[in-house]
């Protein structure tokens, strides 16, 4: 048995380049909350060298907050940046003759597309306008995952190795001080759970029904490395690989 494991990368965390080693996909960062030509071009040199798939990581066009907070802007505006920064990987992958893979929203942008059918359906014309077809990354039983299917997008739904859930499969806010997962053993277990039983638990211990096809772990989490170390032994000791 494998499974995809992605990361966000190129966002100008430390653990990027040692990370390539550990996952299957990855999700660079375009532009709207951070990276730039030089950091994408070298993301996607790595990706290649390890043999990882390519995938764009688009945001609200927000570098001052990450990305990481929902930003007032017009439909048009918003379907306009996300369409260029997904077109800046997609033109760098060309010089390479590669293909990207997948589009992965990011921070503010992907989880108010959990509910909000609008942002969600930004999102989805983006992706279809694209000159080829990709892959998107969305959470199970979100508006952009159900939207998605529903207009012909392959989806791949997507669980979160290092956050914590609430009883509705929607991921903890980060100010909380329980959202960030380190704990090896726990994640390790969950991550197990989750591809033998295809149920979740969330921080209040509710067992919830999912489906992933993709894993992620965060680029910016300082535990990042030793728990993709941690996790690749355990899942290898299971007969379970990451590719």
């Amino acid at each position: 048995m494998e499974i995809d494991v992605n990361a966000d990368i190129g966002e100008g965390f430390k653990n990027d380049d040692n990370l390539f080693s550990y996952i299957s996909s990855c999700n660079i960062a375009c532009g709207g909350h951070a990276g730039d030509k030089k950091s994408i071009n070298k993301s996607i040199q790595l990706a290649i060298k390890n043999q990882v798939k390519i995938g764009a990581h688009p945001s609200f066009p927000d570098k001052l907050n990450f990305g990481r907070k929902f930003m007032t802007i017009s439909e048009n505006d918003l379907k306009a940046s996300l369409t260029m920064q997904i077109n800046s990987i997609i033109n760098l992958a060309n010089k390479y003759n590669k293909k990207i893979h997948h589009v992965k929203p990011h921070g503010a942008l992907y989880n108010i597309a959990f509910h909000d059918k609008k942002i969600s359906e930004i999102i989805i014309k983006s992706v279809k306008n694209l000159s080829y077809e990709v892959c998107l990354f969305a959470q199970f039983k979100s508006q952009l995952s159900n939207l998605a299917l529903n207009s012909g997008i392959k989806v791949f739904n997507e669980v979160f190795i290092d956050r914590e859930y609430n009883d509705d499969l929607t991921l903890i806010q980060r100010e909380n001080k329980s959202a960030i997962s380190t704990d090896l053993n726990k994640i390790n277990k969950k991550v197990l759970n989750i591809v033998k039983k295809n149920q979740l638990l969330s921080l209040n211990n509710i067992k919830m029904d999912v489906q992933a096809q993709t894993y992620c772990i965060h680029g910016d989490n300082p535990k990042a490395l030793n728990i993709m170390k941690s996790l690749k032994s355990f899942l290898k000791s299971k007969n379970i690989g990451i590719k």
